[in-house]
């Protein structure tokens, strides 16, 4: 069942997001877009407040960025700006199952950031950090995140973990995990990561387990596409497992993000970590169904999709006994191989 919003639900907690904010220029035309804006956009749209942080070339595209970011009622208090470097692009193309492939412009103003006094000081309040491994792949904005991370000992630490190519390195990943409370991947990524933690060749729900406990995180959440999500957490004797909600998919750009949000939101407002997956997956689901990363999603299309009745979920088969079942009234289990 998706919950009913209580008090504590009512609470607006502070979220920053560090990283890429950019311009994804798909077949059809650009759009403003890069993981940490697009959790960013969707938790401010559940009632927390998000402060992007990220840099943007002074050109028409970042003056555009700027005038988007403050119509979408977000704070732009922490976006800098660059004289030298432009406003970052990434050139997006799909396959014939609608799945994106990225081709990331280099040496862009993102690459850019600076750990300024204001920063520093807004981590140290913030109820959640959350950063990811692409912008990590210059020197500058690796180590003024690496700076924020040490002002935000009392945040939760959520790291999206993004294996770009040429945007990361075995060590910035190691590194990434040892700051983090919480580590955020897909299911390709979790054995790249499996490997280069040097863990044993496991199942995925072991795979999970093994990571949370050797790296000593609060949770392991792996995202599956269509199939749904898993997390694992030190506590547990075994993974939560979530199976994905079969809807008419337009565009999965920025669903990974909507997970995000969905997830750390819940999260933050007292669920458990299986209630905080279950709220991921809805958001996630949703944000499928519509065309563009931060195109609107009210709640009530989050509630409607998890009460409709004979609702189709789609079961990874090795991961079905981590389910119990029960987190929507009416859900008929359908099993992909």
């Amino acid at each position: 069942m998706t919950p009913a919003l209580s008090e504590v639900e009512q609470l607006s907690f502070k979220i920053v997001a560090f990283g890429e904010i950019l311009w994804d220029l798909l077949p059809e035309g650009r759009t403003l877009g890069g993981a940490p804006f697009n959790f960013a956009y969707r938790v401010n749209s559940l009632g927390d407040t998000a402060y992007p942080v990220s840099r943007l070339g002074r050109d028409p595209l970042g003056r555009e960025a700027w005038d988007l970011v403050t119509a979408f009622g977000i704070d732009p208090s922490c976006l800098q700006w660059d004289d030298s470097y432009p406003t970052g692009t990434v050139r997006v193309s799909f396959d014939a199952d609608n799945n994106p492939d990225f081709v990331i412009v280099p040496s862009v103003a993102y690459d850019f950031i600076e750990s300024t006094p204001q920063l520093e000081h807004i981590v140290t309040s913030a109820d959640c950090l959350c950063f990811g491994t692409l912008i990590q792949r210059s020197d500058v904005s690796r180590n003024s995140l690496h700076r924020l991370l040490q002002n935000a000992a009392s945040s939760r630490k959520l790291l999206d973990v993004n294996l770009r190519k040429d945007c990361f390195t075995p060590e910035t990943v190691r590194q990434s995990i040892e700051a983090a409370d919480i580590v955020k991947l897909n299911e390709k990524e979790a054995v790249a990561v499996g490997e280069m933690l040097g863990l044993p060749v496991l199942a995925l729900s072991q795979l999970a387990l093994e990571m949370a406990r050797r790296c000593r995180l609060e949770a392991v959440v792996v995202t599956l596409g269509e199939k749904g999500v898993l997390a694992a957490s030190p506590q547990g004797e075994q993974p939560v497992y979530v199976p994905g909600f079969r809807v008419p998919v337009v565009d999965s750009l920025g669903s990974g993000d909507s997970f995000s949000a969905g997830f750390v939101h819940r999260l933050l407002h007292g669920a458990t970590l299986g209630e905080a997956c279950v709220f991921g997956n809805l958001m996630g689901a949703v944000s499928a169904t519509k065309r563009g990363a931060t195109a609107p999603i009210s709640r009530d299309e989050i509630t409607e999709l998890g009460r409709q009745s004979g609702g189709e979920r789609i079961v990874q088969p090795e991961l079905a006994k981590f389910w119990d079942g029960e987190d929507f009234q009416g859900a008929k289990e359908r099993r992909v191989e």
